[in-house]
């Protein structure tokens, strides 16, 4: 990791490590379009009034599949995400994945059968969980101590922003007008993208000193003395390399390793597990459900633009308060909103007449994402690039996405399913109990990273450096 305020007083600037991060996390923005697709896709696709050819009239097990095929994509994508990027570049990988994610949106406009459209949903999730293990990879290394953690949350913006973009676009337009303004995102990106540098850290590993200068001063900006930085990042590339002739197993054998996977995977579980990609898929299924008088398409736009606002303020606070306190607020909002939520739908399926209190659906929904986007949206992205050492990030990176993707699955797939069997309130009640369980599980396990460096958090995680209440 670049060393903290190193360009202090050096005539630098901080402001092309932001356009270089906003031009990488715009192949976040379109794969998240993949994502928010879903939520006025499938409204069209089930409209008994669809002017969409007939063998495109999806019933409920097609519509989950449709919805859900989209994670088992990204688990199967983000495997092999990281490999591939330390062999040839984070740059040239990402510019590589806004191809499969321009095909997918061909086929979703030409398919003529439901089978094209799993095929189109499968492809865009393997280059979307890709782009999830890459990105965020591409943007810490680029990235100094002082603002990574704003930088970081660029990750979650540009999702937001992607998200919402189809939500919007879905509430005013046609079903093949959608598919066209999806498909032109991955071309602005290789545009924009072409000019961003490869990450110096890369460029040094593969003993391109010369290159990875320039890439620096490129980030740091004209003025800047980068030979400093340089420097202390070739000492720690040459640390880095006498401990890889450790093999991943006994790497993971340390404590600090295996803290670090624990804190990895527990939040990137924690993420999906309390319910967010349930309510971004099924968000204008939940508000139909709710009997509202309003128009679901608008209020998913709605929940879209929370969603974004969320983010701001979350690369606002990230770098003053703190990921652990962010994501123990998160966690109890979430709570709350997801049980006032499942009482709402407790009496209204009793046959109570809960027609004057129809604002607190979308309420609850809008505050949920709102509070879900300051903490555990972008922080565990965040955090898997901050607690894992080099030598085990490459794989446990790809290990930690391909989780999220999977328990995405799970979660998508399933849960009409489980309101079925359970029904609507006791849903959203087990997903508040979730939501507690992972307050407890922030509050006793994880350590707080804002402003140290990789190696500060491996020496806390070590046992040898205790801050606060930590483990």
């Amino acid at each position: 990791m670049l060393p903290q305020n190193s360009n202090a007083g050096s005539g630098g600037s901080k402001l092309p490590q932001y356009l270089a991060a906003l031009a990488a996390t715009f192949l976040t923005f379109c794969g998240a379009a993949q994502t928010g697709w879903s939520s006025p896709a499938l409204l069209m696709l089930n409209n008994e009034n669809s002017t969409l050819p007939i063998h495109l009239a999806l019933n409920s097990s097609e519509a989950s599949w449709v919805g859900s095929l989209l994670t088992i994509g990204g688990a199967v994508g983000a495997i092999p995400a990281g490999s591939i990027a330390d062999c040839i570049g984070r740059k040239f990988t990402m510019l590589l994945l806004a191809v499969p994610i321009f095909v997918s949106w061909g086929l979703v406009y030409f398919a003529k059968s439901v089978q094209v459209l799993y095929g189109a949903r499968f492809l865009g999730g393997v280059a979307f969980g890709a782009i999830c293990a890459v990105v965020p990879m591409y943007v810490k290394e680029i990235a100094e101590d002082s603002v990574r953690g704003s930088l970081g949350t660029l990750f979650q913006i540009m999702m937001c922003c992607g998200i919402t973009y189809t939500y919007a676009v879905g509430a005013v337009a046609s079903y093949y007008s959608m598919a066209i303004c999806c498909a032109v995102l991955p071309v602005l990106f290789i545009i924009i993208f072409a000019f961003a540098p490869e990450t110096p850290s890369f460029l040094l590993k593969r003993n391109r000193r010369t290159e990875a200068e320039r890439s620096l001063q490129k980030l740091r900006g004209r003025g800047a003395n980068v030979s400093k930085e340089l420097h202390v990042l070739e000492s720690e590339l040459n640390c880095d390399d006498s401990t890889a002739k450790i093999s991943f197993w006994d790497a993971i054998g340390r404590r600090e390793t295996k803290l670090a996977i624990v804190i990895t995977l527990g939040t990137m579980a924690c993420q999906q597990l309390t319910g967010i990609n349930i309510v971004i898929f099924y968000v204008s299924t939940i508000f139909t459900d709710a009997q509202l008088d309003w128009n679901a398409q608008l209020l998913a736009t709605f929940v879209g633009l929370a969603q974004l606002v969320a983010a701001l303020i979350s690369i606002v606070l990230i770098d003053r308060t703190g990921r652990k306190i962010l994501l123990q607020i998160s966690a109890v909002s979430m709570a709350i909103c997801l049980a006032v939520l499942g009482f709402f739908f407790f009496f209204k399926d009793r046959g109570v007449d809960v027609s004057l209190y129809n604002i607190v659906p979308p309420c609850a929904v809008i505050l949920y994402v709102l509070l879900f986007g300051i903490g555990f949206g972008p922080i565990p992205w965040l955090m898997s690039g901050e607690v894992l050492s080099d030598d085990v990030k490459g794989l446990c990176t790809s290990i930690a996405t391909s989780l999220n993707w999977g328990l995405a699955f799970v979660t998508t797939k399933f849960f009409q399913l489980i309101v079925h069997q359970i029904g609507n309130a006791n849903t959203y009640w087990l997903l508040a109990v979730i939501s507690v369980v992972a307050f407890c599980f922030v509050t006793f396990v994880i350590i707080e990273t804002k402003g140290k460096s990789i190696q500060q958090v491996q020496l806390e995680l070590s046992g040898r450096k205790r801050v606060g209440n930590v483990i």
